[in-house]
């Protein structure tokens, strides 16, 4: 069985819920984890901040950033147990992240250096 990372994309960085309305996604993020969890596919996750985050560039400038003014931001991500991409989707489906319009989940098999230290 291999791993999959489930990454919560949001179209729109700028857009901020109310403190309520982030309570109603978080208990219900953590309700779609809990029914992964229930079939012993939940490996790990967490929610990704703005603050104090910095990007690394090529020539090894290092700038603030990136802001949630961007055009699209990754929010956190999840990792799952799966036999394939396939049933890593069905489990993405089921994210609460998905409610907003234009929001995506990428899911990505993670890759393995098994045998290597």
């Amino acid at each position: 069985m291999d791993e999959y990372a489930l990454i919560m994309r949001h179209e729109d960085g700028s857009k901020i819920a109310s403190p309520e309305q982030m309570q109603i996604w978080m208990k219900q993020t953590m309700d779609w984890i809990g029914g992964i969890a229930a079939q012993n596919k939940f490996v790990g996750g967490t929610g990704l901040l703005f603050a104090d985050a910095k990007v690394v560039h090529h020539n090894k400038m290092v700038t603030d950033g990136p802001f949630g003014e961007i055009k699209e931001t990754i929010g956190g991500f999840i990792t799952v147990r799966a036999e394939s991409a396939e049933e890593a989707a069905e489990f993405a489906k089921g994210c609460p992240v998905l409610q907003g319009e234009g929001n995506t989940m990428e899911v990505r098999r993670i890759h393995k250096n098994e045998g290597r230290h």
